[in-house]
């Protein structure tokens, strides 16, 4: 074989191996039925991101939602590069703490969204603020439904095909508990929390939160741990609609991405526009009758309404 015939055979295979390299594997925890039908929706929320990847994204990617009984098949996890959880709190890890962080010793991507972030004290001390960096925490994080314009980094590559700030309604928790080494922490996305945006402050409401108002807060944050894998945290995805809105859809599906150890590409990961139809798929079954039918937002309508009453008895520092 003459030295070119050589290198074109090499370069031949190397195609062949790309070609055929496996593609990522991302698993999504979704977290039972909660709260009433549009909010709380895990397993839809999961599937219609999934879908994206898989159909729409154009990248070599395989996502997979599982509900919270996962354990009866772990395999599903160990083969992951990238483990999503939405859920209620942690209900999505069913106890399972150690076998997660045995994964997340490998080099696994972590990524928790909205009520995800909110572990007990105890498991955030002890395993979760150590995959990703931050975790929500009683009396000290807030959970106001506003209307908040997010501001996504812009030298990061969750920041690639996303406006650099947009506005979305969702309940944004906020203050939240970061990790020691804070600087290690990446604030991918923020807000500035202002009285005229909020719309309602509900049960973690705490003097706290008055004090955050017009300073900015973190609503995504990442890791890049020592182990090789990444973690990130995203406060928002209560209200299900929101999947519709495409700059907040396309930088969770970055984040998703990046935590899997891809690149991003350079427009962002691909998704199409989201219908009221898609929207209205998967939704939970609820008992007490057929779900209300969703439809797509009308910010200009919130933002039309009155900003909530202020608990200005909630707001009191302790000893005043």
């Amino acid at each position: 074989m003459t030295k070119f015939g050589f290198t074109s055979a090499c370069f031949s295979l190397a195609l062949a191996a790309s070609a055929f390299a496996a593609p990522k594997e991302i698993v999504f925890i979704a977290g039972d039925r909660s709260h009433g039908s549009g909010e709380h929706e895990f397993r839809a929320g999961s599937l219609l991101l999934a879908k994206a990847l898989n159909e729409q994204s154009g990248l070599e990617v395989h996502a997979t939602v599982v509900g919270t009984d996962w354990p009866k098949d772990r395999t599903v996890l160990e083969k992951a590069d990238a483990i999503i959880v939405y859920c209620d709190a942690s209900q999505g890890l069913a106890n399972e703490w150690e076998f997660i962080d045995g994964l997340a010793k490998k080099g696994k991507g972590l990524m928790f969204m909205h009520y995800a972030v909110h572990p007990s004290k105890e498991n955030a001390d002890k395993w979760q603020r150590s995959w990703v960096g931050a975790t929500m925490e009683d009396d000290f994080s807030v959970n106001p439904h506003w209307i908040a314009e997010l501001k996504v980094k812009a030298d990061h590559p969750v920041s690639r095909g996303v406006p650099a700030s947009f506005e979305c309604f969702d309940e944004f928790y906020y203050n939240m508990r970061f990790q020691e080494k804070r600087e290690e922490v990446i604030d991918l996305v923020t807000a500035v929390p202002e009285r005229e945006r909020m719309r309602a402050y509900i049960n973690m409401w705490n003097w706290r939160g008055a004090d955050g108002m017009g300073k900015e807060q973190t609503l995504m944050w990442g890791l890049e741990r020592a182990d090789g894998g990444r973690g990130v945290g995203f406060v928002g995805g209560h209200y299900h609609v929101n999947w519709a809105v495409d700059g907040f859809r396309t930088v969770v599906l970055n984040a998703i991405v990046w935590v899997a150890g891809m690149e991003i590409p350079e427009g962002g990961v691909k998704s199409l526009p989201v219908s009221e139809d898609q929207i209205n798929e998967n939704l939970d079954i609820y008992p007490s009758g057929p779900n209300p039918r969703l439809k797509l937002r009308d910010l200009q309508e919130i933002k039309d309404r009155p900003a909530a009453p202020i608990p200005a008895d909630r707001e009191k520092k302790p000893g005043e």
